[in-house]
């Protein structure tokens, strides 16, 4: 996995608007469509990890590449657009099985970009940067050529500090681009609510030290101080003790993991081993057994598709704070 108002003001904020409405976008659709898609919010223009792209209408034929940005693509009701899929980490949410088992899965992993054109799509949305690999022939910059918009996930080129903001902005952008503006504010309504209850609950403990182990022998690797998995894990009563690690994922030394000395080790639970067997790598190692964690046996699992930024996080700060601070989340 690669590891992203007076009524002087009123009359100014109506008058933009009756002007737009009045106008007659380009096209060859008849005049009642245009209207309506003008008033929809098209066109819209979007700049996406470096990439400007003018949508005149939404996507009508689209593939997704990583489970987290399928799942925002479902809950924003868009499964008919979906023409292909792939790439799951762990299993879809109950809620989205039977949407999802009606979208053709064109590849177990990364599809070829020969296999994403057969579904002949207009628009791509990856997940990782992985998903947009140009020395596996699927560069946004191949696709643009071929006809075809694509979108990255921002967690992968996000700079900012402040990546459940960028969430926010990943699903506005998104319903944006689909013309679902509503459906994208309300869940970002709801998910404001849902980590506004999480903090009142935690907002007198103490943050207990965290280790996040998603795999490695050699080094561990680990959730960095970038992404949304650091802010998961903020959100939840803890501190993450490769914060100052300056990406989203990447390998830390076992010598500094003894040395900072976590409290409760969160395991990403995805892939080919289990929880049980990395469970078991990190108690039998004697190099981490002073490790206050690992002799308390205190650990906290999650699967990989809560910790990424998708439609997942409010949920799973909810989750993981449960199981850092169980008494303090019981209702």
């Amino acid at each position: 996995m690669s590891r992203r108002t007076p009524a002087l003001i009123a009359a100014a904020v109506l008058l933009p608007l009756a002007l737009t409405a009045c106008s007659t976008p380009e096209g060859d659709e008849p005049t009642g469509n245009k209207a309506a898609a003008k008033s929809d919010g098209f066109p819209y223009t979007v700049t996406n990890c470096g990439v400007t792209t003018t949508y005149k209408a939404p996507p009508k034929r689209v593939v997704t590449m990583n489970q987290h940005v399928t799942e925002i693509m479902l809950e924003l009701g868009l499964t008919k657009s979906l023409v292909g899929t792939a790439y799951l980490d762990d299993k879809v949410l109950p809620k989205y099985a039977k949407d999802y088992a009606s979208v053709p899965v064109i590849a177990k992993e990364y599809p070829s970009y020969e296999q994403v054109l057969a579904t002949d799509p207009d628009f791509v949305y990856g997940g990782y940067s992985s998903a947009f690999t140009a020395g596996d022939g699927r560069g946004r910059e191949a696709f643009k050529k071929s006809g075809i918009e694509t979108r990255l996930n921002t967690e992968s080129c996000a700079k900012a500090d402040t990546p459940m903001e960028t969430l926010y902005e990943e699903i506005r952008e998104v319903g944006r681009t689909f013309g679902v503006t509503d459906r994208a504010e309300t869940w970002i309504k709801q998910a404001e609510a849902d980590n506004a209850a999480t903090a009142e609950k935690l907002k007198d403990l103490k943050a207990l030290p965290v280790f996040v182990y998603d795999s490695g022998d050699k080094t561990a690797f680990t959730a960095g101080g970038k992404g949304i998995g650091n802010e998961l894990i903020t959100r939840a009563g803890g501190t993450n003790i490769f914060a100052d690690l300056d990406k989203s994922f990447g390998d830390a030394s076992w010598e500094n993991v003894v040395a900072r000395k976590p409290e409760a080790i969160v395991i990403y639970d995805y892939g080919s081993t289990t929880v049980a067997q990395k469970k078991k790598r990190l108690l039998d190692d004697p190099a981490l057994a002073d490790v206050p964690a690992i002799k308390n046996k205190r650990f906290a699992v999650m699967p990989l598709s809560d910790a990424v930024l998708g439609v997942r996080v409010p949920a799973a700060v909810e989750k993981l704070a449960a199981q850092l601070h169980p008494a303090a989340t019981t209702s």
